[in-house]
């Protein structure tokens, strides 16, 4: 694939690059960087942000020629207090996100899981994390505690001093050429940046995605930059606003039903971010259904268009919402098919709905 075709699958992914000068300069030295990210098993379900949209993303990035290493960030969530802090329920939703990224057409021949509870068998892990936190400084540290989703207000557990340095390390240990992790990650991922030559490693290139939106209407807080679209992102902790990739027919119909649609608004919008980042990204057109006496049938063939249409107030808010359910549940449709078929996966899920979720 010619280099700058590989540039723009990446740059599809990032809302931010560090830097693409550098990312220029990988690429033409290396025909399958490593790429990585890490989830830490959190919640009882997994929603489509996580699922869908990162199955988007990754294969756009193999496709790009990057080996990826998808990190279960097991003891990561365990110093981060997740699931009442017990280890093994832990590692049981990991079980279940793996099945449901398999479920979602990832491209698996160039993914790899990796568990952070087996890099930890490893002493030279342990050197790398020791040498991250040696040479950072407490306030350092804590300025990226947002990564956990946590504020430098709180007061927080020895553990989760420790997960910044570990984060670090896993960039180091997993040879990643580029940290693919969310925009919510930026602050670690800078920090391996400044401290990876000190340490005699090399300084990854950070390629973060976009958080994608709940549903709900957005904070009114005055935030700017990456520190808003934390805000904003879609939260496993807030059921109704988010979208769960095992949620039937209905609920994504209720969900989208009561979300947040202003008419004519562009900015901030989950209905046009929903079709910005997964439907055209799956669909080279999208139809909307309406009567006659409102305008009749109308098929959009980009994102522009939809844009445009939506700005003039030529679509209302309901007829774009019954559009993005429609299509939605025509994506989501297969993979619950293929979760509900597989009896193993529904009993881990079954499971997983009795755990106590903590943050």
């Amino acid at each position: 694939m010619p280099l700058q075709k590989r540039i723009s699958l990446i740059k599809a992914v990032g809302e931010e690059i560090l830097t693409e000068e550098e990312l220029k300069l990988l690429l033409e030295k290396k025909e399958h960087p490593v790429a990585y990210d890490g989830f830490e098993p959190s919640g009882t379900s997994i929603h489509i942000a996580q699922g869908l949209l990162r199955a988007i993303n990754i294969n756009k990035m193999t496709t790009a020629g990057c080996k990826f290493k998808m990190l279960i960030a097991d003891w990561h969530a365990w110093a981060n207090n997740k699931m009442g802090g017990d280890l093994e329920k832990i590692q049981k939703v990991g079980n279940f996100y793996i099945e449901v990224w398999k479920a979602c057409d990832m491209d698996l021949k160039n993914v790899e899981f990796v568990w952070a509870s087996e890099m930890l068998k490893d002493d030279n892990y342990w050197k790398m994390m020791m040498n991250v936190a040696r040479n950072s400084s407490m306030n350092r540290i804590l300025r990226t505690v947002e990564i956990m989703g946590r504020s430098e207000q709180e007061t927080l557990h020895a553990s989760q001093i420790l997960y910044p340095c570990m984060q670090a390390a896993d960039i180091f240990y997993l040879n990643a050429d580029i940290c693919q992790l969310g925009m919510d990650q930026r602050k670690v991922n800078v920090l391996a940046r400044e401290i990876g030559e000190k340490l005699g490693f090399w300084k990854p290139v950070v390629v973060s995605h976009h958080m994608l939106m709940g549903l709900g209407e957005p904070p009114k807080e005055e935030l700017s930059g990456a520190d808003r679209g934390i805000a904003l992102k879609m939260s496993k902790s807030k059921p109704d606003t988010a979208i769960f990739m095992l949620d039937t027919k209905e609920d994504v119909e209720r969900k989208i039903k009561k979300a947040y649609c202003p008419e004519k608004k562009i900015e901030e919008n989950p209905m046009l971010e929903y079709c910005k980042y997964i439907l055209f990204e799956k669909f080279t057109e999208l139809k909307i259904t309406r009567p006659e006496k409102f305008g009749g049938n109308l098929t959009i063939k980009s994102y522009d268009e939809l844009v445009s249409i939506y700005q003039e107030g030529k679509l209302h808010p309901m007829d774009l919402k019954v559009c993005v359910a429609a299509h939605l549940n025509e994506l989501m449709e297969p993979i619950r098919k293929k979760l509900h078929e597989n009896k193993k996966v529904m009993k881990m899920y079954e499971e997983i709905q009795t755990f106590q979720v903590t943050r």
